[in-house]
């Protein structure tokens, strides 16, 4: 039996902090977000970490392509007012305090509403290296409300 305290053959890491700024920011890829979105990597990529986190901004109007994540997503919506879809569900409002879980393999959007800008936070988890798998972008008639 262990004393309280020892360790076995577990080596232990420091922590790391990664002063707000440190990335560049970055315009989101035109191939998987419409609009104006700027990313600021909060993980540096350097961080053998289970996740990646980065601010997202959405401008009005603004938002992702369809996706998934392997191993789920947590967003927490930082500003404004937003929209998350879920394919075949009915859009869901975001608003600033707000915390989504996007299970793994849910083919979903998210972004800003027409007329309100939104952030948010986006925590998401690694499989095998990789965190999406991007579709199709969002149609004007599928982001449109009715």
């Amino acid at each position: 039996m262990m004393a309280l305290g020892a360790s076995a053959s577990v080596q232990a890491q420091d922590i790391q902090v990664f002063p707000g700024g440190s990335s560049p920011s970055v315009i989101a890829d035109p191939k998987n977000f419409s609009g104006h979105v700027v990313v600021d990597l909060l993980t540096p990529g350097s961080v053998s970490a289970p996740a990646s986190s980065g601010l997202v901004s959405f401008a009005p109007r603004a938002r992702t392509a369809w996706h998934t994540h392997p191993a789920g997503q947590m967003l927490i919506v930082t500003a404004g007012k937003g929209w998350v879809q879920q394919e075949g569900q009915p859009r869901q409002e975001i608003t600033s305090g707000d915390v989504v879980w996007i299970p793994a393999g849910v083919r979903h959007w998210h972004g800003a509403t027409t007329t309100t800008a939104m952030g948010h936070i986006a925590v998401t988890y690694l499989r095998d290296g990789k965190t999406a798998d991007w579709m199709e972008l969002v149609t004007d008639q599928e982001y449109e409300p009715r």
